[in-house]
């Protein structure tokens, strides 16, 4: 029997609800990435218990409760500041969409509950006592920093055709190998990630892309043709084996996921938007990703356009070059160029239409507007002054050749 030495403080808060629940005659259990999280020393996030109790029975222990998923078992208990979900044992079958369960059974066994968890390293169940109970051997696991399917992997892959990808994601963000079995499971039934909503995927997509060893989650999306049914990346392996050459674990941000992607798959202006649409991203991350891919394109070019970067940002220029970093050019000198524009904001110009009207230099109507952005881009390209007397000047110059 192990136990650990330290609760975390989110689970010290939450053992008066697992002790109301043993003294009312149930079993009561901390479950789930917490637990893996609390015994690699990590920190934890959400607090989820499952118990032997019926949530008309949770219903009858705690006064303050809330139906977030009775049909499922889960029972949200209100206890002071804190809530906490808290669901049945049960059993699932019938998994027709490869995702959700046709039917769920409420059970008394935690054995046969835990046996419906993914990876072992996620099927562990932390008493209030401290005690960890361990029925698929996840602690050896852990130690060998292995990732390993519950029983039969082709029958949890069945169940939820997402865990092949929250594998390749574990693998990145834990470090871990994916061991053969569960590894040669996920090439044999890659084809049922097609079955799964794109949102899901993104998630665990970005998640993978932004974690610890990010080469590793990615080789292995390669190595079982995962990538084959991914928005836009079918027939792309060579790109990401190519992709695998560069030091992954650098990004930072979603942006920068998305941008070395897009210049890698050669994607520019509506491309990306194609690209980013099908994978059903926000649209403000299709608009950073493709001004941070515009200003890349200058590694195609000698020169600094100092519009682009103007019209990028200064986020989008860092994301920019951190991208190119990646790639293995040094860029720093387009945010160097950037932080000594006079302007960085079209609201930083010295002179508004309101002030050319006001020296009749111009009337309202087109020509304002040509005026200003002319005024705007001589700045920006360091050729005037940010000052009122110098744009007044050229305003006047512009309106008589215009």
């Amino acid at each position: 029997m192990v136990q650990l030495e330290k609760m975390p403080q989110e689970f010290e808060e939450a053992r008066n609800v697992l002790q109301q629940i043993e003294e009312a005659g149930y079993e009561a259990y901390f479950v789930g990435g917490s637990v893996r999280d609390t015994l690699l020393g990590k920190p934890i996030h959400d607090v989820d218990i499952a118990t032997s109790a019926y949530p008309a029975e949770i219903k009858q222990i705690f006064k303050r409760t809330v139906d977030t998923g009775i049909e499922h078992g889960t029972v949200m208990v209100l206890t002071g500041e804190h809530s906490y979900e808290i669901t049945t044992f049960r059993t699932e079958s019938g998994y027709q969409d490869f995702r959700r369960p046709d039917q769920v059974t409420f059970v008394r066994s935690l054995k046969e509950d835990l046996m419906r968890r993914d990876f072992t390293i996620n099927a562990f169940a932390l008493r209030e006592d401290r005690t960890i109970i361990d029925v698929f051997d996840g602690l050896t696991d852990l130690k060998q920093q292995k990732i390993r399917a519950v029983g039969d992997p082709k029958a949890r892959f069945h169940e939820d055709a997402l865990r092949m990808m929250r594998g390749v994601r574990f693998a990145s963000q834990l470090d871990f190998v994916i061991e053969p079995q569960t590894l040669a499971a996920i090439k044999m039934n890659s084809s049922l990630l097609a079955k799964i909503s794109v949102e899901r995927t993104l998630v665990e997509f970005q998640k993978m892309m932004l974690g610890t060893n990010p080469n590793r989650g990615l080789a292995d999306m390669v190595a079982t043709r995962l990538h084959e049914y991914c928005p836009g990346l079918a027939g792309k392996g060579a790109v990401l084996q190519e992709l695998l050459a560069y030091p992954l674990s650098q990004l930072e941000n979603e942006t920068q996921i998305w941008a070395l992607l897009a210049w890698m798959l050669q994607l520019r202006g509506a491309q990306i938007n194609r690209f980013l649409k099908q994978w059903k991203t926000s649209n403000e991350l299709i608009r950073h990703v493709t001004a941070t891919v515009r200003v890349l394109s200058m590694l195609d070019s000698t020169g600094v356009d100092r519009i682009i970067l103007f019209e990028a940002g200064a986020n989008n220029v860092a994301n920019a070059v951190r991208v190119a970093q990646i790639l293995g050019h040094d860029a720093q000198g387009w945010l160097d160029t950037y932080q000594a524009l006079q302007i960085k904001s079209s609201k930083e110009l010295a002179v508004t239409g309101k002030d050319l009207i006001a020296n009749q230099i111009v009337t309202p109507g087109p020509q304002m507007g040509r005026i200003l952005n002319s005024l705007k881009t001589m700045v920006i390209n360091d050729q005037l002054p940010n000052q009122p007397e110098a744009l007044f000047t050229a305003a006047r110059k512009l309106g008589k050749d215009d």
